[in-house]
């Protein structure tokens, strides 16, 4: 650190005042900052950030350098100005964690993160946290209904099982919550008024997985329906909007004590009066991003816009959409008059990453620079990458640095330790911190846990950033392990219930009608049964314990016929398909027979050029994802033919399997060929497989119709050849005249979209060779073979590091919340599908989209484009030059596009729930949250299945 910072450090605490922090590049800021705190004695510190990604990082470059500093975060609401939905469950529990602890102790030293958007906005006032914290532990005493009220004054929801944040759920002497501020929910167990165990427990599994000796339950929502505040917003609502009427949805449910969506949007209605987060931080020092003034600016104009498009709806608009009278923007955020006061008399420190410039005032020159970027050697076919970096580190070592690298993840830091000491690092060693780093021997390399987007070069010491060696990556901050983790062992399994009416089939007497329960009396007690009607008005009575011998009926056809009780049709039936079973079950063990006698060609990993292959993978592997790499590495080293099912949601990273199984084939002297359903997918996948094999000696073409007849036919010449080593195509790879010199590898992408002429013809091409079939709705007779070992199966269960789940709204076609989901997402950097069901919808959606949002650049994409045509929209979607693609469902095939985060679809209901799965999982693939819409017409009404 700089020696000049405690002298720097003391001149603003003896008088606070406005300096620029130069010289402070990501990551060294952060250790300045952390070093300016503890030099200058300050009680506090509030650090405000861009966005909420950087703030994940600031915390983490906190918590290396400056591992006993006490941090808190106070993160913006994830929704937009005046939106109809309310923040996330979680963000708002940690809002309020925050603000409870700093309204109990504003004078604890402390580090509190924020971001612009969070720092705008008006809160609570620190009042309404008195008595609102509740301290619970083993051997307390609080009667059950006490504990229940106190939750629901504070904001929890009560559910049949606790998912998220702010969720409790009782069962007699159990009460499973979910407080403010924790990684996990608890879990009370109370022996009548006594508790007598509190236990963390897993919200997918409902597991315990440790006892606790007790913690502070605190309020978890921003606004408290108890009566008064009922009673001023019901006050403060007339008087700002005149007489309320009956189609006023906001008031009719606050006035009854229930919460509406979107209700937080009306917080300033239900206080006296608010406050702002620098008055929970009197006194504290206060430091910026670089370019936080230019995101508040930005952020202030976005406030403005959409208050206006509300104020201009305010009225109703015929009964199309529920009416929306927002709050004035000077009530709940904070303008730059009200910017500057709370600014005025404090020390506020503005970070640049650049130098300072030779002649200025009020400035300090944090002394470092950002680290080497190596892109111009990743692009050189003629440098090692690993090389160029290792020569880099021995250069910041004669120059009397400490020399390291920040890696986002622990499988990230594994590959490029074992990389670099392959090219020549010895010395590489793990290093938790900055203290554990300085202990290390100067000729050693550290290699630390560290997401920072790009590495710094300071006085002392040379920190490399992943990013500065393998390249931008969409990968997040990991979380603590425990916070959500999905256990591959526990699968929660949901069984649809059944509505009277439904046809049901009976293992042992077909098909019936469910008419719904009724209780018999049987040996004199009361006992449910399920009552199932059939042909001749004959009554089946099942018992409930007896439920697995029912299921639903499959066909949609409701008016299928019914069997009859003690008749032979059923089991005549029943016999017919098992005869058809029992020969489809004898080709299956006769070709899974031949294939397993048959020796396959062994195919195994190259050493050392396996490894760098690995690393230019941008994203920390899950435990699932390297089981599934693990086995399919084993299949191919076998000897003898693989045949592996992988299933995995779409986005958990089987593309990256088939990555590392074609790299294996091709660099073992086998062809690959890669067979996906769409011309798109097929595209797609051939441009990252042309990424990830830049560099290496390995020939990859693509055929679909998206490549000219006269490049067609060359390109199958150089296979029938064996002069291309990996074939990426639609089922152009299954015609008669292509041919392969020495197929290894077939790739199976999205195996469920292939006919049964396509799966003949990738049976004859799988005769002798390994094959590897990705799927994430898998064909019932391909996940049975899978289930009956038939075919060997990896499941990729857990999502990638942090992903956030998709926020999906089933909603009537509303033009203002398509108008904001659209600029929600153009705002924050993002493009936007939009998926209409038929060719013949999309000039009229097209109109429609001109009228609801003008500003934004609409291309148009279908199936029935010339393959040319196609292939010119969607290069330009892919380079960001149109902001939204309105297109028929030909993007529900494994497209991959990271900036497109928001989905809305146009008559929803005219889609399958499978190509809405699918069509959900284009997006959410980045590190932002993703918001999904599926619009319907109004008054449509709803089977009971829904889309989680």
């Amino acid at each position: 650190m700089n020696s000049a910072l405690p002298s720097f450090a003391r001149s603003l605490a003896e008088r606070p005042r406005a300096v620029t922090l130069f010289g402070a590049p990501e990551g060294h800021d952060a250790a300045t900052i952390g070093a300016l705190l503890a030099a200058c004695a300050a009680a506090a510190w509030l650090h405000v950030c861009r966005d909420d990604g950087r703030m994940a990082r600031f915390a983490a470059a906190l918590a290396f350098f400056h591992p006993r500093l006490d941090v808190l975060m106070f993160p913006a609401w994830d929704c937009l100005p005046y939106d109809r939905v309310s923040p996330n469950g979680e963000i708002a529990s940690r809002r309020i964690d925050t603000l409870t602890r700093l309204a109990a102790d504003a004078r604890r030293p402390v580090v509190v993160l924020t971001t612009v958007n969070a720092v705008l906005q008006r809160v609570p006032p620190k009042k309404l946290f008195d008595g609102r914290v509740l301290a619970l532990g083993p051997g307390g005493r609080i009667p059950l209904d006490r504990l229940q009220s106190f939750l629901r004054n504070n904001g929890y929801n009560r559910t049949e099982t606790v998912r998220e944040p702010g969720e409790f759920a009782v069962r007699g002497g159990i009460v499973d919550l979910w407080p403010a501020g924790a990684a996990q929910p608890v879990r009370l167990d109370f022996f009548g008024e006594v508790l007598e165990s509190l236990r963390r427990f897993d919200a997918l599994s409902q597991r315990s997985t440790g006892a606790l000796d007790g913690f502070e339950l605190r309020p978890v929502s921003e606004i408290l329906l108890d009566e008064g505040a009922i009673h001023r917003f019901r006050t403060r609502y007339r008087e700002a909007f005149g007489a309320v009427g009956a189609d006023d949805p906001l008031y009719e449910s606050v006035s009854a004590g229930r919460r509406q969506a979107g209700i937080e949007h009306w917080l300033p209605f239900f206080y006296e009066r608010l406050e702002t987060l620098f008055d929970y931080l009197p006194g504290a020092a206060v430091s910026f991003d670089h370019q936080a003034d230019e995101a508040r600016a930005h952020r202030l104009e976005a406030i403005a816009d959409f208050y206006a498009a509300r104020k201009s709806m305010s009225g109703g608009r015929g009964g199309t959409a529920p009416l929306y009278r927002p709050v004035p923007p000077a009530q709940m955020f904070l303008d730059d008059a009200e910017w500057r006061q709370a600014l005025a008399g404090r020390a506020v420190v503005q970070l640049s990453p650049f130098a300072a410039p030779q002649e200025s005032t009020d400035a300090f020159d944090a002394g470092a620079r950002p680290a080497k970027n190596f892109a111009a050697e990743r692009a050189d076919p003629k440098i090692n990458l690993f090389d160029a970096v290792r020569d880099y580190l021995s250069t910041e070592q004669q120059a009397g640095r400490r020399t390291a690298i920040a890696a986002f993840s622990e499988g990230s830091a594994d590959r490029l330790a074992t990389v670099l000491r392959e090219r020549g690092v010895g010395d590489l060693r793990r290093a938790a911190d900055a203290s554990a780093l300085a202990k290390l021997p100067k000729s050693a390399v550290g290699l630390a846990l560290l997401p920072l987007e790009q590495g710094f070069v300071s006085e002392t010491l040379a920190l490399v950033g992943e990013q500065d060696i393998l390249g931008d990556r969409l990968a997040r901050v990991p979380r603590p392990k425990g916070h959500g983790r999905r256990n591959l062992d526990d699968f929660i399994t949901e069984a649809a219930s059944l509505a009277a009416g439904d046809l049901v089939v009976h293992a042992e007497h077909g098909i019936g009608r469910y008419d719904g329960l009724e209780t018999l009396d049987v040996a004199g007690a009361p006992h449910d049964c399920l009552k199932v009607t059939y042909a001749g008005d004959d009554r089946l009575f099942v018992p409930v314990e007896n439920i697995e011998v029912l299921s639903r009926y499959g066909s949609e056809d409701a008016g299928a016929p019914l069997d009859r009780l003690g008749g032979v049709a059923w089991q005549s039936r029943k016999a017919r398909v098992k005869q058809r079973i029992r020969e489809i079950a004898g080709e299956l063990i006769r070709i899974a027979a031949e294939r397993q006698l048959r020796p396959g060609e062994t195919l195994a990993p190259p050493e050392g050029l396996y490894e760098e292959f690995a690393a230019r993978f941008p994203y920390p592997e899950t435990d699932d994802q390297l089981k599934a790499i693990e086995d399919t590495l084993a299949d191919l080293a076998s000897g003898k033919p693989m045949d592996r099912l992988i299933c995995g949601d779409v986005g958990f990273g089987k593309t990256e399997v088939a990555l590392r199984a074609a790299f294996i084939a091709a660099f073992g002297g086998a062809q690959v060929a890669v067979v996906v359903p769409t011309t798109l997918l097929a595209r797609q996948h051939y441009r990252t497989f042309v990424e990830r094999f830049a560099g290496l000696p390995v020939r990859i073409a693509q055929l679909s119709r998206l490549v000219a007849p006269k490049d067609a036919k060359q390109i199958k010449a150089a296979l029938a050849q064996g002069q291309i080593d990996i074939a990426i195509g639609t089922h152009a790879l299954l015609a008669k005249d292509v041919h392969f010199a020495q197929l290894g590898l077939v790739v199976v992408d999205e195996e469920q979209h292939f006919g049964v002429a396509q799966k003949e013809k990738l049976k004859q091409l799988k005769a002798d060779v390994h094959v590897l079939t990705l799927t994430a709705t898998p064909i019932p007779r391909t996940l049975q073979l899978a289930l009956s070992g038939v075919r060997e199966m990896s499941i990729i269960a857990t999502p990638p590091i942090d992903r956030l789940a998709v926020r999906t709204f089933v909603m009537p076609f509303d033009p203002v919340v398509v108008r904001e989901a659209i600029l929600r997402e153009r705002d924050r950097g993002g493009q936007i599908f939009y998926v209409a069901p038929h060719i013949a919808d999309l000039d009229e959606v097209r109109e429609e989209l001109r009228k609801i949002v003008p500003e934004i650049r609409v291309a148009v994409a279908h199936g029935r484009m010339a393959a040319s045509e196609l292939e010119t929209v969607m290069t330009a979607f892919d380079e960001r030059a149109y902001d939204l693609l309105l297109s028929t469902n030909i993007i529900e095939s494994g497209l991959d596009i990271p900036t497109a985060n928001t989905l809305i679809v146009h008559r929803a209901d005219m889609f399958g729930l499978a190509q809405l799965y699918q069509l959900r999982g284009r997006i959410g693939r980045s590190k932002l949250r993703a918001y999904c819409y599926l619009t319907l017409p109004e008054r449509k009404k709803l089977a009971a299945t829904a889309l989680r």
